[in-house]
């Protein structure tokens, strides 16, 4: 599981033109899953996301979680993280998840996410055509590989 994470001030997801989900400060997390992805990779993942300690605390340090500040999330499926760019210019996504794969892996952790939070969560749709909108944060910018822990 792959996902690149962006403290944002706000962030939202359109359909169509129509705002689907929308968030104040806290994490819009970019998804992407994997066929050799399983529910070890969602409790982790989603463990390490809400106990990443990337928001400033009163002295201006980066000290607290998005769950310390009472921040809110918003996942959204993003399968071109798997892209393989190693030979030509157009991108494989050969090792994105298969939709059978995916789907429930996705939805599990969502499931996972809101129970570490305590709280609801925002979602963009799994395979719709989205415009996501933010204010990026500092900027903060954070690419997570559950296979990859560095």
């Amino acid at each position: 599981m792959r996902v690149l994470l962006q403290r944002v001030d706000d962030a939202s997801v359109e359909i169509d033109g129509i705002v689907h989900a929308s968030i104040g400060p806290g994490i819009l997390i970019l998804v992407g899953v994997c066929n050799e992805d399983n529910d070890d990779d969602i409790v982790w993942m989603a463990r390490k996301i809400v106990q990443l300690r990337i928001f400033d605390d009163e002295n201006g340090v980066m000290n607290k979680s998005v769950k310390d500040v009472g921040g809110d999330l918003l996942v959204v499926s993003q399968f071109t993280l798997w892209a393989s760019y190693k030979k030509g210019n157009r991108p494989s996504y050969l090792r994105a998840g298969s939709h059978e794969v995916t789907i429930p892996l996705y939805n599990r952790f969502c499931d996972a996410l809101r129970t570490e939070m305590g709280k609801e969560i925002a979602t963009g749709v799994f395979g719709a055509e989205m415009n996501v909108k933010l204010t990026n944060n500092g900027p903060v910018t954070v690419f997570m590989d559950s296979k990859n822990k560095e």
